[in-house]
């Protein structure tokens, strides 16, 4: 499965860059990238394993539920 490299704006639209089959590849692209961003931006680069594109921004624009830390 490859990576998928997109740029995540804060209404949810996804920019794609590139996709990787090698992990390290994907990694780099996504440094820098983070590092071209201007500071203060509330764009997010995010990289993703998938099995094609359409489930990479599938999953990349899926609401998540809140992270529950220990039991209450």
């Amino acid at each position: 499965m490859p990576y998928f490299v997109y740029k995540v704006l804060p209404d949810n639209q996804l920019a794609y860059y590139d996709s990787f089959d090698n992990y390290g590849e994907a990694k780099q692209l996504v440094y820098q990238q983070r590092q071209n961003e201007p500071k203060g931006s509330a764009a997010v680069i995010r990289m993703m394993h998938a099995a094609n594109q359409a489930e990479a921004e599938r999953l990349l624009t899926a609401p998540r539920d809140d992270r529950i830390i220990g039991d209450d």
